[in-house]
């Protein structure tokens, strides 16, 4: 049976209310909450006081940004959550894209795939207790020249499940090949073999199967009473998406349009981009087509999304990341509680 899972961000700063949600959400019987980081708040502060509030729902950083922390550091954040929660942490790390990592936090975004495997490296070897030394391409520690020598945690030794936010080709490999998990997103079932088949390359190289993996994919859940109510729900959903493909990233860099692209829509992406940057949003947002909206979303009726989650589940989605829709937090709820129901009614999937 496919697990549950929704996201939360803090920038509204509304934290009561935000917490209210994760606590219903879990006696709705939610699997899992990530919490996510962007320019807006920290995700292991929310984390930790989300694990005092809750009792059985997992926990998971969705994501912490590379360069934004050490890779000890995020060791330490991931080994404290994780005993603070009685092990109920999931580690996820991004990272992130140049407008972020260099224009926020004043990092170079180069060298990603390189970084991300060196610092997932240096956190298993943290989280067993050991001392840590290591050589890399982009960390060396203790460094080099300098009066430091290796030392271990004072923390008790931990496994943190790892996942990994993959969307090009490379990253993918390197989630199948080193991650617990893949969080993905922009993800067509019929177009799955744009990330499976680098997912699957790199879980070869490792010696396992997909089995060994859990996909975890995200969505917009808005279960509509009918074609009148889905028509003006599409029509708000087409300007986000349009952001998305056009204003994420920067003028070179986005790797939502990029999974866009290699799913069937590449012409269309890129003009959505460039009417975007060139200030037209009214042009970006009318070449966006129904078809792309319900492609990567869960919107719908009841009847429209049992088909879709069925599709999901035989495509080989694990994990559903619901993103319930709603003016109010009883509407989002609703959302979600009823997106819940028929995710548990999927038949079990053989892996």
């Amino acid at each position: 049976m496919m697990r549950t899972a929704t996201t939360i961000e803090g920038s509204a700063g509304n934290w009561r209310e935000l917490t209210e949600y994760v606590v219903e959400a879990e006696r709705l019987g939610l699997d899992i909450c990530w919490v996510a980081e962007a320019w807006g708040a920290d995700a292991p502060s929310p984390l930790g006081y989300l694990a005092a509030r809750t009792e059985r729902i997992l926990l998971g950083s969705g994501v912490i940004q590379l360069g934004t922390r050490t890779p000890v550091v995020i060791a330490q954040t991931a080994m404290t959550l994780a005993h603070l929660s009685g092990g109920r942490f999931l580690l996820g790390l991004g990272a992130s894209g140049p407008q972020v990592i260099e224009g926020l936090h004043g990092v170079s975004f180069a060298r990603p795939l390189r970084r991300m495997r060196e610092t997932v490296q240096i956190i298993r070897a943290a989280c067993t207790g050991g001392k840590i030394s290591f050589t890399g391409d982009r960390f060396a520690i203790p460094l080099p020249g300098g009066e430091g020598r290796p030392m271990r945690l004072s923390l008790p030794p931990t496994s943190v499940p790892l996942y990994l936010a993959a969307l090009s080709p490379k990253m993918l490999e390197l989630t199948g090949e080193i991650a617990d998990g893949w969080l993905g997103t922009s993800f067509v079932p019929e177009g799955a073999a744009a990330y499976f088949t680098h997912l699957d390359t790199g879980l070869a190289r490792a010696g396992r199967t997909r089995a060994d993996l859990d996909v975890c994919q995200g969505a917009e859940i808005n279960i509509v009473a009918d074609e009148h109510q889905l028509t003006e729900v599409l029509a708000t959903r087409k300007r986000e998406l349009a952001f998305s493909l056009g204003g994420m990233g920067s003028a070179s860099t986005n790797f939502y349009n990029d999974a866009y692209s290699r799913q069937g829509w590449s012409d269309v992406a890129a003009a959505i981009r460039t009417h975007w940057q060139a200030g037209d949003r009214a042009a970006a947002t009318a070449l966006v087509t129904d078809d792309m909206v319900l492609a990567t979303t869960l919107i719908g009726t009841e009847p429209m999304l049992r088909t879709r989650l069925q599709t999901w589940s035989d495509t080989g989605v694990d994990t559903v990341r619901l993103y319930p829709a709603g003016n109010t937090m009883r509407d989002r709820l609703d959302n979600l509680g009823r997106g819940i129901d028929l995710v548990r009614a999927i038949p079990a999937r053989e892996k």
